[in-house]
């Protein structure tokens, strides 16, 4: 389906987790969304003519949480919401950061229609790790991504 893991040590090291059945389950994320959202010309700012507002529900601790955030994009939106609900339950969230952001298409004869693997670098306290998803929705491979890299 597209999964490579030799570029993607974090992912590759929480699957085999979790076929060994040892996977830890820090938090459970219900739901999220992503909107892009496209301002007319005369409001434009200098970043540009777009923003985007994602919003993550998930429950921790035995609590549920919903962040909504803003962005220059969906991807920088979905991280802002997704680390400040996690922040809530696990402070030392906040002192990780995306450094890195690549996809690739895989199949390139089908356009817009295309299979696409995002490579998502983060860091941290500890280090780096690098993250897999892959899909034909750029968004959702962006978010399971950034959901392991949590």
């Amino acid at each position: 389906r597209g999964y490579t893991y030799d570029a993607a040590d974090a992912s590759f090291a929480l699957l085999v987790r979790y076929l060994q059945g040892n996977l830890p389950h820090y938090f459970e994320v219900e739901s999220w969304h992503a909107q892009v959202l496209a301002l007319a010309p005369n409001t434009a700012t200098p970043g540009g003519r777009t923003r985007a507002k994602a919003e993550v529900s998930l429950t921790a601790g035995g609590a549920q949480v919903i962040r909504s955030c803003a962005g220059n994009g969906p991807v920088n939106a979905l991280d802002h919401a997704f680390s400040g609900a996690l922040a809530q339950f696990y402070p030392t969230v906040q002192k990780l950061k995306l450094i890195d952001f690549k996809v690739r298409i895989l199949d390139e004869d089908h356009g817009s229609d295309a299979t696409v693997r995002v490579l998502l670098e983060a860091a941290g306290p500890t280090g780096t790790w690098t993250t897999v998803g892959v899909g034909t929705d750029l968004i959702e491979a962006s978010w399971e991504a950034l959901a392991d890299s949590y």
